[in-house]
């Protein structure tokens, strides 16, 4: 059975976590970030088709290369990150539905030729497991910073030539620096935003 998770968690995942600009020197090992990706793989999705691919980001080379993509406004902020993951999708994902979906052998069939599917399937999974996995890291203790502001066909060429992979967003990875932090924004009351009918 099940659990909920206990207050600490709720508020390191959730109620205190935020979205970080500024980040401490401490590095992030490549072990947690496969243990972010581990995690978020878990999550689920439309036919277990799993688009979402995850490029991470941490060397000066690598970050060079993203550079002249990003907003005037994320640059600073993104080049002192210790990581930067591209998070991005597949439109090439249901050929691997025969083994992620095996008790359903049809599966690559209802995709196969129907581009605007694929790119909304793709794309709405996708944004999920990079729900997932933000959470993913926040969970494991790292403060992220996930963001738009850049240019996708240029990531996307620059990054994923073959293309068929798409970028979507990016998301800063690090230990936060709290004392740059400005007041949290506001929220939506429950009424504001939801119904129980």
């Amino acid at each position: 059975m099940t659990r909920p998770l206990d207050t600490a968690a709720l508020e390191q995942i959730f109620r205190t976590a935020r979205t970080h600009s500024a980040w401490t020197d401490r590095a992030v090992e490549d072990s947690v970030l496969r243990e972010i990706v581990d995690l978020a793989k878990m999550g689920p999705t439309s036919a277990n088709c799993l688009p979402a691919r995850f490029l991470f980001l941490k060397s000066k080379a690598a970050k060079d290369r993203l550079k002249p993509h990003l907003s005037e406004g994320n640059v600073d902020k993104t080049m002192a990150a210790p990581v930067t993951a591209i998070v991005a999708y597949d439109l090439d994902f249901y050929e691997t539905l025969p083994e992620l979906f095996p008790h359903k052998p049809e599966a690559r069939g209802w995709f196969a030729g129907k581009p605007k599917l694929i790119e909304k399937t793709a794309f709405r999974n996708g944004s999920l497991q990079g729900a997932y996995f933000i959470v993913a890291a926040r969970a494991l203790g790292l403060d992220c910073g996930p963001m738009s502001g850049f240019g996708n066909a240029g990531v996307d060429a620059e990054f994923f030539p073959e293309g068929t992979v798409k970028s979507n967003f990016l998301c800063n990875l690090g230990y936060g620096d709290r004392a740059s932090l400005p007041p949290r924004g506001p929220r939506p009351s429950f009424e504001e935003i939801a119904e129980i009918l």
